[in-house]
């Protein structure tokens, strides 16, 4: 008995021993197994009184076994003997052997001999291989299968524990719970009693024997009174309900099956919106901000476009780098559901118009060009503006110092002096008149130079344009009116020269040489005090340093002069010392005094020190501005080379990592931390850029990189790990979704790598064609049918045509070859069930067959059916489901 018990438990469905003695057999057994065969041989119009006897002939067991298989068995002998009846049974026997059954111990002749014990054993036989083997739930064994189903069923039920095939159904619930779970309107289960164990078996026998057609087989007070209830008869009874709800639970697995479809399609439409409302809004914050970055209305002051500067400067370190990783993520949100989408063997996923991933690139790639226009044109809007402020303010020194010069010779030019003059104040008269057109022409290079800075002002769109200009023409109209009154002054004191003597030398050779002096020191005065723009500390040296170390070594001859001319006054006051000559009033050829002459000598020499003073500090100006030159270059230099050598080693990493996928992750995860870990090396580079621009320092030849090349490269690299990353996440995915081994991708990975010839993560057409022929696919001649199978490969994994196959894509077709999918055909049998076998589904049955939420979902997208013979309101599952994989249009 113990060896029968073990060989029933675990021997494989297909291979049941008949042992060579079995233990003694009760009752229970006995009526149940008369009531199993019965509740068969009646569909055959027979049935068996005594189970020891009437199966002694053959006939009616090969009965038996012709109804439970529905197939024929051989022709029974007719005979009467016991050789006929041995040979009826003897084709029995052979018939159970044929379905896999090993029959050890066991012979035609007990059966014929009415041997009971051996007789069961058969009948048992016969039940476990026709009526138990074939119930699997999960792939469990047939005994744990019909437990677990009946676990399962009976799991929501209060006071029901099934645990075995005995006393788990002492108390009669777990049958009523059977009952009630397929069929609620048969049993009130609330009503019944666990202290009322008669009564509930009772009630699930009658009911079970009235609406379910199943025979009483079990005896409700011997089940109530046997310590242990015998195990295989109620396995054979409780086996009779898994087959009369066989089609619920159909129903039910096509129920699962189009749940899981649908979870599906809601997980990726959830996707799809997340998609569509990431791209909306990136798309949205582009479209704001282009115009920002097309204005190119130029401030009037350098500190409006200075506060420009630094808006952009928090555009680029706050507000651009969160868009750049949300425009990173839409794309891996993209490559994932596109995924999801493949495995899932549904459409690929087209976004609304204008929001494809290359349209976002696109709207990128517009935002980037208008970003560095924008940034070009701050630079040299700044650089102008203080060219302008250079220029304006060299304008006004100018003209201040004209106006000066000119205050007074208006009048001066004006006068009718001349008229009562005496013949030395003529001469005086001519001889400074002389002398003022000396002065006039050299100051003509200062008005020129006015005018010129006025038209440069101009030509750069001075916001104050207006006012220089007003102030230039001022400026020329009083030249011009000058010129004129010289003119006419010359023509009027020449009509009277002849009148006049020759006014005294000494005065005019004073006047000479003294106006020229004066003008000289004006211009040694302006340029002494002239500003000026430097970009290195190379210029102050050999441009401004020299000019002025030049002209310092002018100032000897200078001093020269000023002491021949101060000789001239000298010599006049000793000629009039000498002569008694009374000097009276100023020298009529000049206005200047030789204390004038002296005072700006003066004023001269104090500008110079002041001019050393500013050089210097000049130069160390530029030597601090050269100084972040070099610590810019210094971090450049090593930073951009090392985005460089990431990104390459991102490649390389892409191709050659090994371990497991998870492995692989965690490694690519370390990698991109280590990469965020350098953020704080680009942070620094970002604020000694900010110090040279505060600095107005545009150029640095100490490093070819610039602080966009850096910018550019770290958003390329930041990307590039991204989606290296969510390549393996997709390559989980897919291995996941379709049940593809480690093992089988490593050797998709081998094969992958083996063809990159390039090692640049994707194999060419000549490479791949390489490849599936070393997988066995047969390609190998241009002319043969396999070019065909070929093309239409390639067209699978290269659908764009750019003449590439990624690893992605490999995969991906890889995984089609060797997993399977859900199909539309699929679920549309699983919807046929529900709809017992129609071509349309009601709205009542998808709700009663449902989840609630499914349900909904499926009423919500199912068109109506389109059928004289289907009620009003029935729905066409087919189209629907056809459209659940893009084979049709809802």
């Amino acid at each position: 008995w113990i060896y029968y018990k073990i060989l029933c438990c675990v021997a494989p469905p297909h291979l049941l021993w008949i042992p060579f003695c079995f233990p003694c057999l009760n009752s229970h057994q006995f009526e149940t197994f008369t009531a199993w065969c019965n509740s068969h041989l009646r569909k055959a119009g027979t049935q068996i009184e005594n189970i020891e006897e009437d199966f002694r002939n053959g006939l009616k067991l090969m009965l038996l076994l012709e109804v439970i298989s529905a197939e024929r068995l051989p022709k029974p002998d007719k005979g009467k003997m016991r050789f006929h009846k041995i040979a009826n049974v003897n084709k029995a026997l052979e018939f159970i052997s044929s379905k896999g059954v090993k029959l050890v111990s066991i012979g035609a002749e007990e059966i014929v001999d009415g041997n009971l014990k051996m007789t069961l054993g058969m009948i048992w036989t016969i039940i476990l291989r026709f009526a138990i083997q074939d119930i699997s739930v999960e792939e469990t064994s047939a005994k744990e299968g019909l437990l677990l189903w009946c676990q399962r069923k009976t799991a929501p039920y209060r006071n029901v524990n099934v645990q075995n095939f005995h006393i788990s159904w002492k108390d009669g619930l777990a049958l009523c719970a059977l009952i009630h779970r397929h069929r609620p309107d048969l049993i009130d289960y609330s009503k019944l009693r666990k202290d009322d164990p008669i009564g509930n078996l009772n009630t699930a026998f009658e009911v079970a024997e009235k609406y379910l057609d199943i025979p009483k087989m079990l005896d409700a007070d011997d089940i109530v009174n046997t310590p242990k209830p015998d195990e295989k008869a109620i396995m054979t009874y409780v086996s009779c309900f898994y087959h009369a709800f066989a089609g619920a639970e159909q129903a039910e697995t096509a129920a699962n099956r189009i749940c899981k479809v649908l979870a599906v399609n809601q997980e990726n439409e959830k996707l799809m919106e997340e998609y569509e409302k990431l791209a909306s809004e990136l798309l949205e914050w582009i479209r704001r901000t282009i115009p920002w970055l097309e204005n190119r209305v130029a401030e009037q002051t350098m500190h409006a476009m200075q506060q420009k500067l630094e808006d952009f400067r928090d555009y680029r370190r706050v507000h651009k780098p969160p868009k750049v990783q949300e425009k990173c993520q839409l794309e891996i949100n993209f490559n994932t559901l596109q995924t999801k989408l493949r495995l899932s063997n549904r459409p690929a996923f087209m976004p609304s118009e204008g929001k494809m991933v290359s349209d976002i690139a696109n709207a990128w790639k517009g935002l980037e060009q208008v970003e560095k226009g924008y940034e070009e044109w701050l630079l040299t809007e700044i650089r102008r503006l203080e060219r302008l402020d250079h220029l304006a303010e060299k304008f006004k020194q100018k003209s201040t110092l004209h106006k000066s010069w000119t205050t007074g010779k208006e009048e001066l030019l004006s006068q009718k002096d001349y008229e009562s003059a005496s013949l030395m104040e003529i001469r005086a008269l001519m001889r400074k008149h002389e002398a003022f057109e000396s002065d006039l022409a050299a100051h003509q290079d200062r008005v020129e130079q006015i005018a010129a800075i006025a038209q440069e002002l101009n030509e750069l769109d001075y916001y104050d344009a207006a006012t220089i200009n007003a102030r230039c023409q001022g400026i020329c109209d009083q030249w011009d009116n000058l010129g004129t009154l010289t003119q006419k002054r010359r023509e009027s004191l020449e009509r009277v020269e002849k009148l006049w003597e020759t006014i005294d030398q000494l005065y005019l050779e004073f006047a000479k040489r003294a106006a020229p002096f004066n003008n000289w020191m004006d211009g040694a005065m302006e340029d002494l005090q002239d500003m000026f723009i430097v970009h290195n500390s190379f210029f102050v040296h050999t441009i401004l340093i020299t000019a002025h170390d030049q002209f310092k070594a002018t100032l000897p001859e200078a001093d020269k002069e000023r002491m021949a001319i101060m000789g001239i006054h000298n010599e006049i006051l000793k000629i009039a010392q000498t002569y008694g000559i009374k000097v009276v009033g100023e020298n009529l050829y000049t206005v200047l005094s030789p204390q004038d002459i002296s005072n700006k000598w003066e004023a001269v020499k104090q500008l110079v020190p002041m001019r050393d003073q500013t050089l210097q500090e000049e130069v160390a100006r530029q030597q601090s501005n050269e100084r972040l030159r070099r610590q810019f270059a210094a971090q450049a230099n090593i930073i951009g080379p090392w985005i460089q050598t990431k990104m390459e080693e991102i490649s390389h990493v892409s191709i050659d990592i090994a371990g497991s996928l998870e492995e692989q992750m965690s490694n690519l995860k370390t990698y991109e931390q280590n990469i965020i870990n350098y953020k704080s090396n680009i942070d620094k580079l970002e604020g000694d850029h900010q110090l040279s621009q505060e600095g107005l320092i545009f150029d640095n030849k100490h490093t070819n990189y610039t602080m966009e090349h850096v910018r550019v490269g770290w958003e390329q690299l930041l990307t590039t790990i991204a989606r290296t990353i969510n390549e393996v996440e997709n390559q989980i995915l897919t291995r996941d979704a379709k049940g593809i081994s480690q093992e089988q991708l490593n050797e998709f990975r081998a094969s992958f790598n083996h063809f990159d010839r390039k090692r640049n993560g994707m194999m060419d057409p000549d490479d791949f064609r390489a490849c599936l022929i070393s997988m066995g696919y047969d390609l190998v001649s241009a002319f043969s049918p396999g070019e065909v199978e070929f093309a239409r490969i390639m067209a699978l994994v290269d659908p764009n045509n750019t003449g590439v196959v990624t690893f992605q894509a490999f995969i991906d077709f890889m995984t089609r070859e060797t997993a399977e999918t859900d199909t539309a055909e699929q679920v549309m049998a699983s919807f046929k069930i529900l709809a017992s076998d129609k071509l349309y589904i009601t709205v009542e049955e998808l709700r009663r067959e449902l989840p609630p939420e499914q349900a909904e979902y499926c009423i919500s997208r199912m068109t109506k059916y389109i059928g004289g013979d289907a009620p009003p309101g029935s729905l066409d599952y087919i189209s629907f489901s056809s459209a659940l994989y893009g084979e049709s249009d809802l």
